[in-house]
């Protein structure tokens, strides 16, 4: 064999050689993935309010159709559409000449039947000292007839006073005036047009503070109330303030705080709902406004029952399968756990109150597709995020060490 081909089969081996060495080799083993970090937070501890929510109306307590008194034609109309008006201020004067004239006549009828009575009552009088003084000088029946005469002209002269009393009625209903204090609407006729007594509408007044908001209480929530409450307390409001809150659109929450003044006496069997009313201040701005118009679209929060504590986590960390409500709790070796909760309604701070949880309980606030049961978890704490201006940026307040509450507010959970 030359030495060409014993160099050729050298290479060869070497090569083989060189593929099994590197085939002896293990691969170096992967370590171990580290657990992911995930939010978590402690509930919540606060005391609420149970409450449900409604939608209603505003309505005016005091609302006037103003309509004409007496017929006539318009002559004056001195306020500005849409003021707000006090009781007594005049809007509008319908001609009073024609009845200023019957006044004026009234008054003459009046003179003269009053003239009349005191004749009758002279003659009368005179008659009566002359028989008094010689008997048989006036008869009998001319003394009844003088008599008589004297009543005619009483009866007559008290019928004048009372037409005169009409007339100056309809001479005072020339002038319109608000019966109420409230806003005025617009002209529902101009100057010079012929207004018919009692029929012609001219203007409306409604009253602007306090108002209404009307709503209606479906009849599970009632017989709820009935339970958990004192029910002649709701029925006589008087007795105890029963408070209710109110929120207009585009407002947050439900910044009006009003009282219930009234329950209606029935349900309505077609929408199996009672007719429950607020009652609502609504002063000033300083600008001068009022915020509030009767007939507005209103959210109406009631509370319910006494205050009491809950557990609180915020909304987000609550997930749902099929229907039932679950959140993740680290164990003791910081393990995912599913634990299933019940859940109340939602707050104005991103918090739902949750039954299910005990207040050390660790519960996963963030990163939830990364989470599955039994999962190792490596923890980061923080306080149980908030929404809205007031949760301390972002963040709810946790228990103290002592067990007490730090910035607790008043709070609400759906029954």
């Amino acid at each position: 064999m030359n030495s060409r081909w014993r160099s050729a089969l050298l290479c060869f081996s070497l090569s083989w050689t060189g593929v099994l060495i590197g085939c002896s080799h293990r691969p170096s083993q992967l370590a171990p993935p580290e657990p992911p970090a995930v939010p978590v937070s402690q509930p919540v501890s606060r005391v609420i309010t149970d409450y449900v929510d409604f939608t209603g109306r505003t309505d005016a307590i005091q609302a006037v159709d103003i309509r004409a008194r007496v017929t006539g034609y318009l002559v004056e109309m001195p306020f500005k559409e849409g003021a707000e008006v006090k009781k007594g201020d005049l809007l509008f004067v319908i001609d009073p000449r024609p009845y200023q004239a019957q006044l004026d006549q009234a008054e003459g009828q009046v003179n003269r039947y009053q003239a009349q009575l005191e004749l009758a009552q002279t003659t009368y009088a005179r008659f009566q000292s002359l028989a008094a003084a010689e008997s048989g000088a006036v008869s009998k029946q001319a003394l009844d007839q003088y008599k008589a005469q004297v009543v005619e002209a009483d009866a007559t002269l008290k019928g004048a006073k009372a037409s005169l009393e009409v007339y100056k009625l309809n001479l005072s209903f020339c002038k319109v005036t608000s019966p109420v204090d409230g806003q005025v609407s617009r002209y529902y006729l101009t100057l010079g047009n012929l207004v018919s007594q009692d029929q012609t509408l001219l203007t409306t007044v409604v009253s602007l503070d306090p108002v209404y908001a009307y709503f209606d209480v479906d009849e599970p929530t009632l017989l709820s109330i009935q339970q958990d409450a004192d029910v002649e307390k709701i029925k006589q409001p008087q007795d105890g303030v029963i408070p209710v809150l109110m929120g207009l659109q585009g407002e947050d929450g439900f910044p009006h705080r009003g009282e219930i003044n009234f329950v209606n006496n029935q349900v309505n069997p077609t929408t199996d709902s009672i007719s429950f009313r607020g009652v609502f201040r609504n002063a000033k701005s300083p600008k001068g406004t009022r915020l509030l118009k009767p007939g507005m679209f209103v959210r109406i929060r009631l509370p319910m029952g006494q205050p009491h504590p809950a557990l609180l986590v915020i909304d987000r960390a609550i997930a749902s399968d099929q229907g039932l409500k679950y959140v993740y709790v680290l164990d003791a070796e910081n393990k995912a756990q599913y634990r299933r909760v019940t859940t109340g309604a939602l707050q104005e701070d991103g918090l739902r109150v949750v039954q299910g949880l005990q207040p050390d309980d660790q519960v996963v606030v963030g990163a939830l597709q990364q989470v599955r049961p039994h999962i190792q978890i490596r923890p980061d704490k923080i306080p149980m995020p908030a929404l809205g201006p007031n949760s301390d940026k972002g963040t709810a307040k946790q228990p103290d060490k002592k067990g007490g509450e730090q910035g607790d507010r008043q709070g609400s959970t759906a029954r």
